[in-house]
C-alpha cells in the first residue's frame, strides 16, 4: 500500500513556515482546515493540466462538481465547449496559468492544501511540486495511463486538500492517534516478502506502522510518517467532529489498527461526499453576508495576531521568511474583504 505524501523538500518548506506560524494564534471554524489557507469565499479559482488528454479533464472535472456543489467557491477549467478542450499549464510557466496546477506524471496521489498552492515560499528550491507557476501543486499519479478503480474519490480527496481541507485520521477530536499500532507487535521478527513489503513474521506476529512504512513501497523515515499520519495539534488547523465517513479519511490495511472494527476505520464508501464533508463545505465557504463578514473579523485577527514575530527566520535563499509570510496574509486579509459583500 503506497500512501499518499508530499515530496519532502515540499514537506520541509511548509515545516518551516508552520513553526513560525506556531507563533500566531489561530482558530475559528468547526473543520479540519487552516483559516489562512482557504480561497475568498464566492470567488473562482482556476484548475489547468500539465498532461493527459481532453477525455480525462474531463471526467476530473466532472467529479469535483460535488464539491462546488455544496460551498460558495467556483473551480474553473477553462472548458471551451467550441473545442472541448481545457485550460493547460507548463513547467515553464513564469505567471500562473491556474492555482490549481495538476500533474499526471508524478508517483502517487498528492495536493497541497488550498492557498499553498500558490505561496512561492512552498517549494522554493525549484523541484517539481511547489506553490510557483511552473509547479505542480495537485498530482494523480499516472491517471493519463491508467486509472484506477474508485478514481473518483481520489480525486475529490485531493480537491478537497486544494481547497483547504486536511486528514480526518490527523483530527485531534478522533481516536486514531489511540488506535493506530505505531509499534511491532511483541518479539517481532522483520520479515519481507518478495516485494520488499514488511509482513508477519513466521509466528504471526505483525509489523507495527513505523516498521511497516520504513518498507516497499513507501521508504518512510519515523519523522516522515508522524507527519502524515499524527494527530495534528496546530494552533493553525481548526477541527470540527471527527467523520468516519469522509472522504478525507484513509482506509488502512486491518493490521493498522489495534481494534476490529476500530472507530478510526472508514464507514463510507470513499467515493462521495459525506454529510460532514459537506458541512465543512458550507462553513469554509459560506454564502450568506453574515457568515462573510465573520470571516473578514477572523482575518483581520490573524493578522494581528501575527505581529513581529518570528525575525529572523530564514528560508532557502536567505530571505525573510517571516515578512515573507506575513504579506501573504495580508493578501489574504485584502482577498477576504473584497470578497465580501
Amino acid at each position: 500500500m503506497q500512501l499518499e505524501s508530499l515530496p519532502d523538500d515540499v514537506v520541509a518548506s511548509i515545516e518551516v513556515r508552520d513553526r513560525w506560524r506556531r507563533a500566531s494564534a489561530g482558530g475559528g471554524l468547526e473543520f479540519l482546515v487552516t483559516d489562512i489557507a482557504r480561497w475568498t469565499p464566492g470567488s473562482t479559482v482556476r484548475v489547468a493540466f500539465l498532461d493527459g488528454d481532453d477525455r480525462l479533464h474531463a471526467d476530473i472535472a466532472g467529479a469535483t462538481e460535488q464539491i462546488t456543489d455544496a460551498c460558495n467557491l467556483r473551480l474553473d477549467f477553462g472548458h471551451d465547449p467550441a473545442t472541448a478542450t481545457f485550460r493547460r499549464w507548463t513547467t515553464s510557466d513564469t505567471a500562473y496559468a491556474a492555482e490549481i496546477r495538476v500533474g499526471f506524471d508524478l508517483e502517487g496521489y498528492f495536493s497541497l492544501v488550498g492557498t499553498d498552492s500558490t505561496d512561492r515560499t512552498v517549494g522554493a528550491g525549484g523541484g517539481p511540486v511547489g506553490g510557483n507557476p511552473g509547479q505542480r501543486s495537485l498530482n494523480l499519479g499516472r491517471y493519463a495511463v491508467n486509472r484506477p478503480a474508485r478514481w473518483e474519490g481520489t480525486v475529490r480527496h485531493e480537491f478537497l486538500h486544494a481547497i483547504g481541507f486536511h486528514h480526518s485520521h490527523q483530527n485531534m477530536r478522533g481516536t486514531c492517534e489511540e488506535e493506530f499500532r505505531w509499534d511491532d507487535d511483541a518479539g517481532y521478527v522483520p520479515t519481507r516478502d518478495h516485494d520488499g513489503v514488511f509482513v508477519a513474521d513466521a509466528e504471526g506476529r505483525r509489523p507495527g506502522i513505523y516498521t511497516y512504512l520504513a518498507g516497499e513501497p513507501n521508504r518512510w523515515p519515523r519523522a516522515k510518517v508522524d507527519h502524515n499520519l499524527r494527530t495534528e495539534d496546530d494552533p493553525d488547523v481548526v477541527a470540527g467532529p471527527f467523520d468516519p465517513q469522509s472522504v478525507m479519511l484513509y482506509r488502512f490495511p486491518s493490521f493498522f489498527y489495534k481494534s476490529a472494527p476500530s472507530s478510526c476505520a472508514p464507514t463510507g464508501d470513499g467515493q462521495h461526499l459525506s454529510a460532514g464533508d459537506r458541512r465543512g463545505l458550507q462553513l469554509l465557504y459560506p454564502h450568506t453576508a453574515h457568515e462573510l463578514a465573520d470571516l473578514q473579523t477572523r482575518a483581520d485577527a490573524v493578522l494581528h495576531s501575527i505581529g513581529t514575530g518570528g525575525e529572523g527566520l530564514r528560508g532557502p535563499d536567505g530571505g525573510d521568511l517571516a515578512q515573507a509570510y506575513r504579506n501573504r496574509v495580508e493578501t489574504l486579509v485584502a482577498a477576504q474583504a473584497a470578497g465580501a459583500p
